[in-house]
């Protein structure tokens, strides 16, 4: 794991419990949304992408219906470029309905800074022009550095700076898992960025 130290890191959700929260953040879409039938679901690369899809099926479960779902590269559109290392684009992919006039609703795996959630703010800009913009995420951690708050939210994860949170996904990592880890000794890191 990424500067974190191994024994430390200790599970705060297991597979079944990110589904159970999963579960409850697509019925709380369809009761907020009305039906969610103008619902438009983009993650946000990585896990977010990951997470959309299962919110996606998530929905079709509860309503019959296929809510459109696709990704959001936001590389260019970070306040970090120049202090990062070059980081790899990852695809844009909008839906065939778009997003004009819809609900879309953000999904990515740990807020935190709240930094990567403006970056996509100003990438869904580019693209469209929605009714309503909306986040999901399954784990807040605090720290925000900017004015931004989840509308969903998997789980609440108070931590310290020195901590770290790592979403494992199946189909990125082969297990389902919240990973609450300390960070190598060091100075105390600044709340730039997303995990």
């Amino acid at each position: 794991m990424d500067a974190i130290q191994q024994s430390d890191a200790r599970p705060v959700l297991e597979g079944p419990d990110i589904a159970r929260v999963l579960t409850r953040i697509a019925h709380e879409i369809v009761e907020r949304a009305k039906g969610a039938d103008d619902v438009v679901l983009l993650g946000i690369p990585t896990r977010g992408v990951f997470l959309a899809r299962r919110l996606a099926e998530k929905l079709r479960q509860i309503t019959g219906r296929t809510a459109p779902v696709g990704s959001l590269d936001i590389t260019m559109h970070r306040d970090d470029l120049r202090l990062r290392p070059a980081r790899t684009l990852a695809p844009t992919e909008i839906p065939d309905e778009g997003v004009d006039g819809r609900l879309v609703v953000l999904v990515d795996d740990v807020l935190f800074s709240g930094r990567t959630i403006r970056a996509a703010l100003d990438a869904l800009g580019d693209i469209g022009r929605p009714r309503a913009v909306q986040l999901a995420v399954l784990v807040d951690r605090g720290h925000r550095e900017l004015p931004i708050r989840a509308d969903y939210v998997g789980k609440n994860l108070p931590t310290s700076l020195r901590e770290t949170v790592k979403v494992q996904l199946t189909e990125e990592d082969g297990r389902d898992a919240v990973l609450l880890g300390v960070r190598e000794p060091g100075p105390e890191p600044a709340p730039t960025g997303e995990n």
